[in-house]
């Protein structure tokens, strides 16, 4: 779907940020928008925040911008690594790019159609990772509540969202978009720490 259209069902939101208020949209990954997402990338900023994977996606988008752009969105027909380096199939989702004039940072959903359950791999339903620069000022709370009603939209009444314990701003943008506590998981090896659970109504 066209940028422009996806820009304007999604919505905007404002944040206040010390003076004039600034929108804040998701829009789909773009070539005309992949400059501000390389410089994050060379900035030292990763969309994956169990890994640093912005050397592997300069790699990428040199060899070949346009399939790198394809591969980030088409997750449901291509390989996911993980952590331990294993390789499981991608699951269905949607991929946006959090914008105010710039590139902010990035929001994903992924879930398995038909049901509210994921696999063992996947802690969530969302993930976000905000550019440094841009963090805490409300970037991250509006682009989940953006999120939430195209979740809604593709069948989920709700989505499992989750933090790491000692991530107290992750933990308040959650809360902030209606997340209801829902205990906590053991670290995945005895270096981690608990990731905290929240489920958030999409119809709120």
């Amino acid at each position: 779907m066209h940028a422009a259209r996806r820009e304007k069902q999604l919505g905007q939101h404002r944040v206040l940020r010390h003076g004039p208020e600034i929108a804040v949209s998701l829009v789909d990954p773009s070539l005309d928008r992949l400059p501000g997402y390389i410089a994050a990338l060379e900035a030292g900023w990763s969309p994956n925040t169990t890994r640093d994977v912005s050397g592997e996606q300069l790699a990428a988008i040199r060899q070949d911008a346009g399939k790198f752009l394809c591969d980030l969105v088409e997750h449901e027909n291509r390989i996911v690594t993980l952590v331990d380096g294993s390789r499981v199939p991608g699951l269905p989702g949607r991929v946006f790019w959090i914008w105010d004039g710039a590139f902010c940072g990035a929001i994903n959903l992924r879930f398995v159609p038909g049901t509210l359950d994921l696999p063992p791999h996947v802690s969530g339903h969302l993930g976000y990772a905000v550019v440094p620069w841009k963090r805490r000022l409300g970037y991250a709370t509006q682009a989940l509540a953006l999120l939430l009603p195209v979740a809604r939209d593709l069948g989920l009444p709700r989505v499992l969202v989750t933090c790491d314990a000692s991530n107290t701003a992750s933990c308040r943008i959650i809360k902030t978009n209606g997340g209801i506590a829902a205990g906590s998981t053991p670290p995945p090896d005895q270096a981690g720490e608990c990731k905290l659970l929240f489920w958030i109504d999409t119809a709120a």
